[in-house]
């Protein structure tokens, strides 16, 4: 079984989005570390509408003038280490700025691309595309889509064609989240599925498709796992607590539901959720899925995570094939 390790490289988009040193610097040098190591390549999908922000403001202030050099170093390191530096889309970038003191994140109305207009999108994609490319001297060929909003897909079908985006790897099979900014259905596709072909849906494949879904493993969870999730980490901070220092955006209801119900979700190596790798990457090759791909935060990690993490990699690197999406087909 093939085994991608992705992670979304980002700040927070709540209230406080936290500081690049401790949301994305500090926790990616420790999952660089475990690359290098266990010579095992992880993906990041990088925030490409913050690093445009920061590029933009980073000769007016000296502080996100460090915060960019660090993040780019950081980014060349990825490349030395035949990690994946691939396209990860925030739209509400475009309307967020930085107030001399911190950034003001605006999610109203923005924060998918869906809220654009198809013109805005498709300029905002080209942007995107065009900047991360510059960064890194690698075209991007993979994209996921922040907060997993990539419906309807038929808004950027011709211009990530056009682009050569070949690759998608945002839906998780069963996953369903609706609220003021987020907006995504996946039901519709079975879970313990191999990558798929499609075209305008991503919920569809077609044999001829030009696009390949490379899906985000998913796991039914049940409320007692979420218990453990919470409790553990007012018991146990020291282990439980995350690097990263800002407040996610609101899922209002979410908390609730998956106390009370069983509930889709990705398979992750964020947090507690890491404890759980060794257990459904069995459970996936006993269903003979071809690739198992986990998606994880810098920001959400955890000294209790990145053990859990460095464990799973180092007794299941001579069992399982770890690539990047340039091998995956």
């Amino acid at each position: 079984m093939q085994v991608i390790l992705t992670f979304d490289y980002e700040l927070f988009f709540g209230t406080d989005t936290g500081s690049v040193q401790k949301c994305m610097i500090e926790p990616t040098d420790r999952l660089l570390a475990i690359a290098k190591t266990h010579q095992v390549p992880l993906v990041f999908f990088a925030d490409v509408g913050f690093l445009i922000k920061l590029h933009e403001y980073k000769d007016r202030y000296p502080d996100l003038e460090t915060d960019f050099k660090q993040i780019t170093t950081q980014l060349n390191r990825m490349l030395e280490l035949d990690c994946e530096v691939q396209l990860h889309i925030h739209p509400h970038w475009e309307k967020s700025y930085y107030d001399g003191e911190k950034w003001v994140v605006i999610t109203d109305g923005c924060y998918k691309l869906s809220d654009f207009p198809d013109s805005e999108a498709e300029i905002i994609v080209r942007k995107y595309h065009r900047f991360l490319t510059g960064l890194t001297g690698k075209k991007p060929t993979t994209y996921r889509a922040g907060g997993w909003c990539i419906q309807p897909f038929k808004q950027i079908e011709t211009v990530f064609q056009e682009l050569g985006i070949e690759k998608d790897s945002t839906v998780f099979p069963g996953g369903k989240f609706e609220s003021a900014h987020y907006q995504f259905d996946f039901t519709d596709v079975p879970p313990f599925g191999n990558p798929y072909r499609f075209q305008t849906d991503v919920t569809k494949g077609e044999a001829n498709g030009f696009f390949l879904e490379v899906p985000i493993s998913s796991w039914e969870f049940s409320p007692l796992f979420y218990w453990r999730l919470y409790a553990l980490g007012r018991l146990n901070p020291t282990a439980h607590k995350m690097i990263g220092d800002g407040s996610f955006l609101a899922q209002p209801g979410r908390k609730k539901s998956v106390l009370l119900h069983k509930t889709w979700n990705h398979v992750s190596s964020d947090g507690y959720y890491a404890s759980q790798l060794m257990k459904q990457a069995r459970y996936y090759e006993h269903k003979k899925v071809r690739t198992f791909v986990v998606i994880g935060h810098p920001k959400g990690m955890t000294n209790y995570s990145l053990d859990r993490l460095e464990s799973f990699v180092s007794k299941t690197k001579s069992v399982y094939e770890f690539i990047n999406f340039g091998s995956c087909n």
